[in-house]
């Protein structure tokens, strides 16, 4: 899991705009309305992508009500939200490698945003394939340890037994990595045997990163992130620059 350390402070940049509880709740209810409709089903044990998106959820700390009604909301007839998901690529200053999910009812406002981002600060969006190679899909789950009650050592244990690919120790946290796979049969058995989960999502992890020297290639970057947080379009932002001091 070399460079598992420099994915989760890289995380603490999107983290700062992920704060905003009732933002990142009205993305979440989003994705899980899709999940509903695409799966055809309520039941995240019959809804493999419900259940992924339920699991996120909680780690968000969304109220179990607020998922009850979302998925009944998703259920009734009277919902008639039609969303997409749409995938860009590009590029921030200095070549830093960028991928933006959305979920979108209006492709054109949405495609028309994410270039402007791109281009005002110093970036430019790409084709469909143009980063996305250098990034592996994988399932994370960071688990909180702040009280420091739970062992290493019986931590990765229980984590790999439930099929997780590895476990490291990154400050106060554990983080799990999975295959995408896996990824919800080993949040679920976490999940059970009580552990709080801090974040837990199928990411985009960079295999390389990128160091910005030039204070105005870091003001650029970070206000690009920033931009891209605040669209209600945008589900989630990957990138590869180590922002690390």
């Amino acid at each position: 899991m070399s460079g598992h350390s420099k994915w989760h402070n890289i995380q603490k940049t999107k983290g700062a705009a992920d704060a905003r509880r009732a933002q990142i709740f009205t993305k979440v209810a989003r994705e899980m309305i899709v999940a509903v409709k695409e799966g055809g089903s309520g039941d995240p044990a019959n809804n493999s992508r419900l259940a992924a998106v339920i699991t996120k959820a909680k780690a968000a700390n969304m109220p179990n009500d607020n998922i009850r009604r979302t998925i009944e909301k998703a259920l009734g007839a009277g919902d008639g939200a039609n969303y997409e998901r749409i995938t860009y690529e590009g590029y921030g200053p200095s070549g830093v490698a960028v991928i933006v999910e959305t979920m979108t009812d209006n492709r054109n406002r949405t495609a028309s945003e994410m270039r402007h981002y791109f281009d005002k600060y110093g970036g430019n969006m790409g084709t469909t394939g143009c980063v996305s190679w250098s990034f592996d899909k994988k399932g994370i789950i960071i688990l909180d340890n702040a009280d420091k009650q739970q062992e290493e050592d019986t931590v990765m244990m229980e984590a790999l037994d439930a099929g997780a690919d590895d476990c490291v120790t990154e400050g106060e946290t554990f983080v799990v990595n999975t295959t995408p796979d896996s990824f919800q049969p080993v949040a679920s058995v976490l999940e059970a045997r009580g552990y709080k989960f801090l974040s837990a999502e199928v990411e985009m992890v960079p295999q390389s990163y990128i160091r910005l020297s030039g204070g105005d290639d870091i003001k650029n970057m970070t206000k690009m992130l920033e931009m891209f947080e605040d669209n209600d379009d945008v589900q989630n932002v990957w990138h590869n620059w180590d922002s690390e001091d």
